[in-house]
């Protein structure tokens, strides 16, 4: 399962290119694209106007709107030769490359805006919105034109396993991301009519952000990775490896929700993860939700605990629904006992080997 970055922007890009040369000699303009308004054409420009904005998001580093520019192909208006198709596909392999490099240089920590649906995204998910846009849209235009189109599997894999972490995996994933997207069907599930993507959610405290670990990360966490995160002392705790791979069965199992998911601890001094928080599943019918959390040794008895831990209790009772947290802590762990309390919660019963602990 691959985590999205520069190199699979050039690979979608190039797949689509492929696909889409042998055609360039017809008039795009006079064929629609499959399951579109648009042409042909205008299909393809928009493949190369999404790759620009995606990477003019997050070089301007974009915190509240779209970056207000678009792309212009030449034609008579502005004295230039009209771009051809073959000029087409080449501003398209110019704009994923510029996506690429952008990608690649910028920081892990850097979030820009996109509106949906936690109004932010960072590289990852930016390199993943960009590779989806040009797989989809590259399906649109081939169907089109009756062209064949199958882009490589692993893309496909880690464009669902970065931004649509709320689908079930299907069987195969090109046919279960154009199902996703409204675009195909898949056995035993029903038509999709409405749909969109889930960039992770990150939610800022006072010296870390909590950043939302998709499945692609819990999936390498959970086999001994760094999950795309720079650790401090040699982490992550075990912990937070088990919450991964709880995650990762909920993601195989089609039940995971993002926002209810496992969060990295990264120090905004220094951008290294010191820990792992996060729920052990959605609320309940009463609108409570379990949480649980642990640190490296190397940041432990530095506040980071409480701050994270009071710093996700504010956002989930902020929820419509959510009633109540709740925590579980052995008898013989009071530094945890003491995070909890300072964090807001108070004890809420117990027997011989555990404490409960509850915030509402």
């Amino acid at each position: 399962m691959l985590s999205m970055g520069g190199e699979q922007v050039e690979q979608a890009v190039a797949s689509c290119v492929a696909a889409l040369r042998p055609a360039v000699d017809r008039d795009w303009e006079a064929v629609r694209a499959r399951g579109l308004e648009w042409d042909c054409r205008r299909t393809a420009e928009h493949i190369a106007g999404c790759l620009l904005a995606y990477a003019g998001q997050l070089a301007g580093r974009a915190r509240d709107a779209y970056v207000p520019f678009e792309i212009t192909l030449g034609g008579t208006d502005d004295g230039l030769d009209r771009a051809d198709n073959a000029g087409l596909l080449h501003v398209i392999e110019t704009t994923g490359a510029l996506l690429a490099a952008t990608v690649r240089t910028t920081p892990r920590e850097v979030r820009a805006f996109h509106p949906y649906p936690f109004r932010s995204a960072g590289r990852e998910g930016f390199a993943a919105m960009g590779v989806a846009e040009t797989l989809l849209h590259t399906y649109d235009v081939t169907r089109g034109l009756g062209l064949p189109y199958e882009p490589p599997a692993e893309l496909c894999e880690g464009v669902l396993a970065g931004i649509f972490p709320h689908v079930r995996p299907g069987p195969a994933a090109w046919p279960t991301l154009l199902w996703a997207t409204g675009r195909g069907e898949l056995p035993g599930r029903a038509p999709v009519t409405e749909w969109h993507w889930s960039n992770t959610l990150v939610l800022p405290a006072d010296r870390l952000t909590l950043q939302g670990i998709s499945p692609a990360s819990a999936r390498d966490l959970s086999l001994g990775g760094d999950g795309g995160f720079d650790w401090a002392g040699g982490g992550p705790y075990q912990g937070t490896r088990d919450a991964a791979g709880m995650l990762m069965k909920a993601y195989e199992a089609g039940t995971h929700r993002p926002e209810w998911g496992v969060f990295a601890l990264v120090r905004r001094e220094d951008g290294r993860a010191v820990g792992g928080l996060g729920f052990h599943g959605s609320p309940d019918e009463d609108g409570r939700a379990e949480i649980g959390y642990d640190l490296v040794e190397a940041a432990r008895g530095q506040g980071y605990a409480t701050e994270a831990v009071r710093a996700l209790a504010e956002w989930a009772l902020a929820r419509d629904g959510v009633r109540a947290l709740f925590a579980t802590v052995d008898r013989a762990n009071t530094p945890s006992q003491r995070v909890l309390g300072r964090a807001g919660f108070r004890k809420a019963g117990g027997d011989e080997e555990q404490l409960a602990y509850e915030r509402s």
